[in-house]
C-alpha cells in the first residue's frame, strides 16, 4: 500500500466488541495508515438503550474500568462501528473541543451532523454533507492480504480444483436458517465445486444443527469444514477460492467475497429484506455477485477501503490550519 501524507499521528477504533463492526473499524484506519488502539468500551444502561443519542452523564454511560480507558489525551482521529460506539465519537468531538476527527461507520440511526464522518453503505440511503457511501461494507481484502492467507494455509493448495468457499452465516430479521434455503445452498455448492473440493466456515450465528447438516451433505467433497475449532481458516479460505458461495444474510461476508476477484454466489429462499434487497441487487449490478453456473465476466473487485480512507484525509487535510 502506498503511504500517504497527513498529520495524524493517532487513532482509537472504538468497539462494542462485535467483531464485524470491529472488523470494519479496523480496515478502515489501516487504510488510513494511522496507528490505533482498539477501546473495547460497552455501554451501561440506560445508555445503551438510547445510544447514541445523549443523556445526562456523557462518560458514566461507561463502568469505572472502561472510563479509566477514555481519557484524555484525546486522539487525532476516533473511527467507530455500531451504535454503542456511535456514543462515544460522538462525546469525543466534544470533549476535545473538535480537535479529534471524528468518524462513525454504519447508519447511526440519528442526523449525522453530529460526527465529522459517517461512512454507511448505499443500500442504507443515508444523505448527508460529510456521508461517504460505498457500494459494500468496509474490509482489509485486497491482493497482500490475500497472499497471506495463502501463506498461512499452504495446505489447501493441494486440494483438487476448482477450490470452492463456503461462508455461512445465520439467522437474522427477515432471512430464516431453514430446510429450504439449506437445500438450496446444498445444491449450489455441489454445482460449483463439481469434481473439486469444499472449504466452508461457519460465524458465531450459524445454527448447529443447520451447519451439522450442510456439513453431512458435504461429506463426499475433499477440504476442510471449520466449525469453530482451532485457528479459523477464513483468510486461506478466501485466498484459495476459485469460486465462493456466501449465505445471503451478511453484508460483511458478501463484500469480503466480491473483494476477491473471484465468481461469488448466494442462494435466496425467500424475499430479503428491503436493505438487504437493495444490496444484493447492486451487486448483482456491478456484476459481482451471480447464480450458480453463470460465468463472471472481467470485473473489478470490490475494494472500496482504501478510497474511502483517501477521502477522509482529503477532508482531515482541508480543515487542518496551514
Amino acid at each position: 500500500m502506498q503511504r500517504v501524507s497527513h498529520s495524524l499521528h493517532n487513532a482509537w477504533v472504538i468497539s462494542d466488541g462485535a467483531a464485524g463492526n470491529e472488523r470494519q473499524a479496523l480496515a478502515l484506519a489501516s487504510a488510513m495508515q494511522v496507528p490505533a488502539r482498539v477501546l473495547r468500551l460497552p455501554l451501561r444502561a440506560p445508555w445503551s438503550w438510547f445510544a447514541p443519542r445523549m443523556l445526562p452523564g456523557g462518560r458514566l454511560a461507561l463502568a469505572a474500568r472502561e472510563r479509566a480507558s477514555f481519557v484524555s489525551p484525546w486522539p487525532d482521529l476516533a473511527i467507530g462501528c455500531g451504535r454503542g460506539a456511535a456514543l462515544l465519537t460522538r462525546l469525543l468531538g466534544t470533549l476535545s473541543d473538535g480537535a479529534c476527527f471524528t468518524v462513525q461507520v454504519l447508519d447511526p440511526r440519528i442526523d449525522p451532523r453530529h460526527w465529522d464522518a459517517v461512512v454507511a453503505p448505499k443500500h442504507d440511503l443515508l444523505q448527508g454533507a460529510n456521508v461517504l457511501s460505498p457500494l459494500g461494507s468496509l474490509n482489509p481484502v485486497d491482493d497482500d492480504w490475500l497472499a497471506s492467507g495463502r501463506e498461512a494455509f499452504p495446505e489447501f493448495a493441494n486440494l483438487p480444483r476448482p477450490r470452492v468457499a463456503l461462508l455461512i452465516g445465520g439467522p437474522r430479521r427477515g432471512i430464516e436458517f431453514d430446510a429450504g434455503l439449506l437445500q438450496r445452498l446444498i445444491a449450489s455448492v455441489r454445482t460449483s465445486a463439481a469434481g473439486g473440493s469444499v472449504l466452508a466456515t461457519v460465524s458465531r450465528r450459524t445454527p448447529p444443527e443447520f451447519a451439522a447438516n450442510l456439513r453431512a451433505a458435504l461429506a463426499n467433497f475433499p477440504g476442510t469444514f471449520w466449525a469453530g475449532n482451532g485457528a479459523n481458516p477464513y483468510p486461506g479460505l478466501l485466498g484459495w477460492a476459485d469460486r465462493i458461495v456466501v449465505t445471503p444474510d451478511s453484508v460483511n461476508m458478501l463484500s469480503e467475497a466480491c473483494a476477491t476477484g473471484v465468481p461469488v454466489h448466494t442462494v435466496v429462499a425467500a424475499a430479503l429484506p428491503d436493505k438487504l434487497a437493495r444490496f444484493h441487487a447492486s451487486l448483482r449490478k456491478r456484476g459481482l455477485l451471480a447464480d450458480p453456473g453463470e460465468t463472471r465476466g472481467d470485473v473489478p473487485p470490490l475494494r472500496e477501503s482504501a478510497a474511502i480512507a483517501a477521502q477522509l484525509l482529503m477532508r482531515i487535510t482541508a480543515r487542518t490550519p496551514a
